[in-house]
């Protein structure tokens, strides 16, 4: 009977853990999404006082054109989800080889190779004491037309190298932050180096990297609005065309703000939501 009871125990214990910490999740779920609302109250505020300062006529009977048309039952995406679709691919492809470039950067940081190392450490000094505007002109004006790329490739990779660069770090803090007892633990069995850092090192670190690569991903969304500059077809450019066919500045820019928040909050839950998933299949 004490047996039982002694092997229930700690079953029940590790259940009220697991629960507490799918309560800890939600809660912190929760509050990501109420910090989003608030923020967006409070500019949705200041944007109203700022228009009743200057007796701004308000027309939001207008907006649904900028979302969508019904034309002889055919739906019609307006500039604005256009420009959405063309910002989540630009975020999307440029996240995904920034990351790579982290990594082969990071590898490049943590190997032997002199020459490696040098490479690495001039790219990252080059790449995060510039400003991004100057980066993207230099991609647009100077290597785009050598390398014969269009304006949505060059901000793709000037995207890609910028945060690359901030990722490499991240990567690199992960990987040398995973004790080395476990390096040696590899070098013991035999395993490659590859094998090593596939099965060892790289799923040891994950939850290190993961939660700052989410801020960087979300950084990301955040800079393509520059890449307007260079009148690629995404959202900031679309509300700039909008604006300057209709004058409904505050409207339009009240509506981008809010898009970008939406998919900035998106993207935090689900990240939160696949690193409790990853932590929980620890325990």
């Amino acid at each position: 009977m004490q047996g039982r009871v002694a092997a229930a125990t700690p079953r029940n214990e590790r259940q009220r853990e697991e629960a507490g910490f799918d309560a800890a999740a939600f809660s912190r779920t929760t509050w990501q999404v109420g910090q989003a609302v608030l923020i967006f109250a409070v500019l949705g505020f200041l944007i109203w006082r700022g228009a009743q300062a200057m007796d701004y006529n308000w027309q939001w009977y207008r907006v649904q054109p900028f979302f969508y048309r019904v034309i002889d039952g055919e739906l019609i995406w307006g500039p604005l989800v256009r420009g959405l679709i063309q910002t989540l691919k630009l975020a999307a492809t440029a996240g995904i080889i920034a990351i790579l470039i982290g990594f082969v950067t990071a590898f490049a940081r943590l190997s032997n190779s002199i020459s490696g190392r040098i490479i690495a450490k001039v790219y990252l000094e080059a790449i995060r004491n510039t400003p991004l505007l100057v980066q993207l002109f230099l991609f647009y004006f100077v290597l785009a037309p050598i390398f014969g790329i269009d304006r949505f490739w060059a901000a793709i990779l000037c995207l890609a190298f910028f945060e690359g660069s901030f990722a490499a770090e991240i990567i690199r803090g992960g990987i040398t932050a995973v004790d080395k007892g476990q390096y040696e633990g590899a070098d013991s069995i035999g395993l490659s180096v590859a094998d090593k850092y596939r099965f060892i090192v790289i799923p040891q670190s994950l939850p290190l990297i993961l939660p700052p690569l989410t801020g960087l991903l979300i950084s990301l969304i955040k800079h393509s609005a520059i890449v307007s500059v260079i009148a690629v077809s995404e959202l900031t450019t679309a509300g700039l065309n909008l604006i300057a066919d209709t004058f409904m500045a505050f409207e339009v820019w009240f509506i981008v703000a809010g898009m970008y928040l939406a998919v900035t909050v998106t993207l935090s839950v689900l990240v939160s939501l696949f690193e409790h998933s990853l932590n929980k299949g620890k325990r």
